[in-house]
């Protein structure tokens, strides 16, 4: 869900040039498979088309990010077991750091609650802070 708001963010700010986004999963759960159905359906709902097919993160994934983004704390824990071998030098942050007004630091699995549109408002809010932030630090 995260990949397809920021990119959306990012094409609908004319900076795709800007950017190469991917999105990654810490556990092979779902490898070679497409976003959840009611995550795409979500998507769709607010215009946004989801093209992604998962993947688990590698360390080329982590040496080549110029920004870590992880949707949680265990998700965060696993990357910076991960950064032990490959160091991500102030990279790697929790999305919803970047949301001011998120209740919570971690982004929760929409599939357990069926809780699909207020992830979304939650992904989209870190997103915005992120492109914000991204945009300042870069200056672009």
């Amino acid at each position: 869900m995260a990949e397809a708001i920021f990119t959306h963010l990012v094409e609908e700010a004319g900076l795709s040039d800007h950017f190469e986004i991917d999105s990654v999963g810490t556990i092979s759960y779902h490898v070679g498979e497409p976003a959840h159905p009611g995550t795409r359906r979500v998507l769709a709902q607010h215009g946004i088309q989801s093209h992604n097919i998962s993947r688990q993160i590698n360390s080329t994934d982590l040496a080549e990010a110029d920004y870590v983004i992880a949707m949680d704390r265990d998700n965060l824990r696993d990357l910076q077991a991960m950064a032990r071998r490959t160091p991500v030098d102030g990279r790697l942050h929790l999305l919803l750091e970047f949301a001011a007004d998120a209740p919570t630091r971690d982004v929760p699995d929409p599939y357990y609650a069926s809780n699909f549109e207020y992830v979304y408002r939650l992904v989209e809010s870190g997103c915005r802070g992120l492109l914000a932030h991204i945009r300042r630090e870069e200056e672009i």
